[in-house]
């Protein structure tokens, strides 16, 4: 599940690397420190590199602190794929002129693109979750135990808050239509007519909120029925009639 990323940066087994395997993994981490990522200056790797100390996971989430990763190190996998991402980009930044000529291998011109590009994803691959969770996390969005409900959750945030379209338009300035207040009943006298025209004011101002919290709910709606109408749902989980 690493092996890509591993056999960017030159590991030594990319095919045969277990995060499992403790001894395996804390070795691995002491080699990713020294050879990639060196956010610590060498005289104060010593905890790290004492792979056989009972305190060496005390040491490990320390340094998963210090490196201002995401995940806990009893996520593990997560957080070695957040790692091993670290260490791509330190490695690009270090070797810029190096891959700057690298292109991309040309897709098939015959490949038509799916209507949905999240048909095809693999939902339970460790990667695709390590990512979404990041994103997830960093966009505010609570988790969820489908992961891909949780990547529509963040295409949807990102669709409508975070796109120059959306940001422009949230930044934009609201101008109301002139309305005759002359022309909307009351209801009720008050006996005071400047009272009078603050109540049809505050009526109004009333009619407009109830009016955008139908909108909400209307989408609220719509995007529930979206995921209960999703055709890979399964249908044994549901129940027709008593």
């Amino acid at each position: 599940m690493f092996q890509r990323k591993l056999t960017a940066l030159d590991y030594h087994n990319p095919s045969g690397f277990d995060c499992k395997d403790e001894t395996e993994f804390r070795n691995f981490i002491v080699w990713l420190e020294d050879q990639k990522i060196r956010h610590y200056k060498i005289e104060d790797r010593g905890n790290l590199r004492n792979i056989h100390s009972s305190e060496w996971p005390q040491f490990f989430e320390k340094y998963v602190q210090d490196v201002s990763c995401p995940f806990t190190a009893q996520e593990r996998q997560e957080t070695v794929d957040w790692l091993l991402g670290l260490a791509v980009r330190f490695e690009y930044g270090d070797n810029v002129d190096k891959y700057r000529d690298c292109k991309p291998e040309a897709a098939s011109n015959n490949t038509e693109k799916p209507s949905d590009p999240l048909i095809n994803l693999d939902s339970n691959n460790p990667d695709f979750k390590a990512g979404v969770t990041a994103l997830a996390n960093l966009l505010q969005i609570q988790r969820h135990d489908d992961y891909l409900v949780m990547l529509k959750a963040i295409r949807i945030l990102i669709q409508e808050r975070l796109t120059p379209e959306a940001i422009a338009k949230s930044s934009q300035a609201k101008e109301g239509l002139p309305v005759s207040l002359d022309k909307h009943v009351l209801g009720f006298d008050t006996g005071d007519a400047t009272l009078n025209e603050a109540a049809r004011i505050l009526r109004l101002l009333h009619i407009e909120e109830l009016r955008d919290l139908q909108t909400r709910i209307n989408e609220a709606i719509v995007a529930v029925q979206a995921i209960i109408a999703d055709p890979r749902t399964d249908h044994r989980l549901g129940k027709v009639g008593r």
